[in-house]
């Protein structure tokens, strides 16, 4: 429920501060959450991307335009256009272990759609490794061009980060891919272990706002500009 001035307020501030790409909402299905109650960015209708956003250019601006699509909420199908009819950049594509299937369809639809795709597998505290692994193995062919580190409950240690990161750039080794780190702060460590996965190699870092997000939020993301002494 964002109305549109604090969206292009949003939007302005991450042309000015520099940063590589903005979330703007989600693409799931109006048929699970309704428009009257969940609002315009739950669903991210081109025509509501159009009114607030439509005069953004990734080259002039050098800000890409992302949305989140996730396994079993989304009519992937329906619901996106060619990347040509749309002042979107990059679709997020998040899922749970037992969804990978599902995701490496979207993630191939996107794909051909003219799209730049991300992959997020979700909850990664509450899996066993053999079900990492299984996705991870999925995901490498895909032309996905980055894997996500996701602590969805805030729930990881450094050395679980360290561990997580190897595990992930061993999997895509040779594809191109770069890893990720989507950190949530139940214990005060998002910006700590964005850190840590930086530190190791991890080039896409997201963090919000205030750290303003899901639950207890997620790494600060003016925390992150001053750690990575972004010159503008």
């Amino acid at each position: 429920h964002f109305s549109d001035d604090i969206v292009r307020a949003v939007y302005n501030a991450c042309v000015a501060a520099g940063i590589d790409a903005m979330e703007v909402g989600y693409k799931n299905s109006p048929k699970l959450f309704s428009k009257e109650e969940y609002g315009p960015w739950r669903h991210c209708d081109e025509k509501d991307l159009n009114r607030v956003l439509g005069d953004h250019d990734t080259e002039k601006t050098g800000l890409k335009l992302c949305v989140m699509a996730d396994a079993g909420k989304s009519d992937f199908r329906e619901q996106v256009v060619p990347k040509e009819q749309s002042v979107l950049d990059v679709i997020r594509v998040a899922f749970y272990a037992h969804q990978v299937s599902e995701a490496v369809e979207m993630i191939d639809h996107f794909d051909s759609l003219g799209y730049e795709t991300y992959a997020n597998l979700m909850a990664i505290s509450n899996i066993e490794d053999v079900e990492i692994d299984t996705v991870l193995n999925a995901i490498a062919p895909t032309p996905v061009s980055t894997m996500v580190i996701v602590d969805s409950f805030g729930y990881l240690y450094r050395e679980q980060i360290d561990r997580l990161y190897k595990k992930y750039a061993a999997a895509m080794e040779g594809t191109g891919k770069e890893i990720g780190i989507h950190a949530h702060n139940n214990c005060q460590l998002a910006f700590a272990n964005t850190l840590e996965a930086i530190i190791l190699g991890a080039n896409r870092a997201d963090a919000t706002m205030a750290g303003m997000g899901r639950g207890a939020g997620n790494c600060p993301m003016e925390l992150l500009l001053g750690f990575l002494r972004n010159p503008k």
